[in-house]
């Protein structure tokens, strides 16, 4: 079978490329063009491109596992789907995640597309993740959860007939299913995540048994285009300039300025003691006050999305807090609580911080009491 690796230049990715070709699959290497090339000189930076080193860092894996090379330009759409989607949403003083909108948009959107088009039976990436797929066509060989058989998962009523299930990765402190949590399952069913049963520490293990030199290389931080060095403030006001306004706390006091508000998100921190409780934004004012402002332990979302988003209201919503019901978080490696869920409305046994209306709130559930537990997120929603 025919797989479309989409090789970033880092670790993962390349020893996803290396299992799957040794597991027999016509490997092809993809790397994937979408930060402008003038990103950094646009920001005031004047070194080279983050993005061409992994170019070439990529283009060194294709060589040395002797697999097809290919880049596809998403520049332009990226900047149309991802950049400007993530200003607007800023305009608009809400707290985007553009990874997820990359996620949906550009690598399991366009780029599964072009696989699919271009006759590849899979499309693979090293996302920290993994699927367990119940299709009986011929590609429902890609079961790749491991340590849970099929048969254990079936015999608890974990997965129902024709239907694929993104499960949390063996490293927790890796996982990254929140990203993934507002794909739809027909993207998935076609998807492969080599690395999801391994922990980081053995994939660059495994990466340098194989010799790949990208083996120790660091890890990309922050969200998906300012993974470059840049700076986050320094990046927004390239679209969105400054405007002084008040900063005031809940009884409407004068407490201090800011330079607008589309550059702070709820949860920041103001100035000590103070964090960002609210927007005013029609005056251009933030809100103040202290930790114990920002707890909430409900709120609703625009509406539910992802891979099983009727599961999130019907058949689940009567088990509450209990045992092996639902769990939310709204951020990546943010905390699991557990919930209950009426209609667009999430119920928080526990109360969280930072609430920010924008965020995507990922929904999961527990299936099987083992240890560890299996964990499968089923969808998700943005917070109003």
């Amino acid at each position: 079978m025919k797989v479309a690796v989409g090789v970033s230049g880092g670790v993962d990715s390349a020893l996803a490329a290396a299992l799957l070709k040794e597991q027999g699959y016509e490997v092809t290497g993809v790397f994937l063009e979408c930060w402008p090339a003038d990103a950094e000189a646009m920001a005031g930076k004047n070194e080279p491109c983050q993005g061409d080193k992994d170019r070439q860092d990529a283009l060194g894996v294709a060589l040395k596992l002797k697999i097809p090379f290919k880049v596809l330009d998403f520049k332009k759409e990226y900047k149309q789907k991802v950049l400007d989607w993530f200003y607007r949403e800023y305009k608009a003083g809400r707290t985007p995640n553009p990874d997820i909108v990359c996620n949906q948009e550009i690598k399991f959107g366009m780029f599964l597309k072009w696989a699919l088009k271009n006759k590849f039976d899979f499309l693979a990436t090293g996302h920290y993740c993994q699927l367990i797929s119940t299709r009986h066509t011929k590609f429902s060989a890609c079961s790749q959860l491991s340590g849970f058989p099929d048969e254990t998962l079936r015999a608890q009523k974990f997965v129902s007939p024709a239907s694929t299930h993104l499960l949390r990765s063996a490293d927790e402190q890796k996982d990254q299913t929140y990203f993934l949590a507002m794909l739809k399952e027909k993207q998935l069913r076609r998807v492969l995540f080599p690395i999801g049963h391994l922990t980081k520490k053995q994939v660059r293990l495994e990466a340098k048994k194989r010799g790949l030199k990208v083996w120790n290389k660091k890890d990309s931080s922050g969200i998906c285009f300012i993974g470059h060095d840049l700076n986050f403030r320094e990046f927004l006001k390239r679209k969105i300039k400054e405007h002084e306004g008040e900063a005031v706390d809940k009884n409407g006091k004068v407490v201090g300025k800011h330079q607008g508000f589309e550059f702070y998100t709820i949860g920041q921190s103001y100035a000590r003691p103070l964090f960002v409780i609210g927007k005013d934004i029609e005056r251009n004012r933030l809100i103040v006050g202290g930790k114990a402002d920002l707890a909430r332990k409900e709120f609703a979302v625009e509406g539910w999305g992802g891979i099983h988003p009727l599961k999130i209201v019907k058949s689940l919503k009567s088990k509450g807090y209990s045992p092996l019901g639902l769990l939310v978080r709204i951020r990546h490696q943010g905390r699991l609580i557990r919930c209950k869920i009426v209609g667009e409305k999430v119920f928080l046994k526990q109360a969280e911080y930072g609430i920010a209306p924008g965020q995507v709130a990922a929904i999961y559930r527990e299936t099987v009491r083992t240890e560890p537990t299996v964990l499968e997120c089923l969808g998700g929603g943005v917070i109003k």
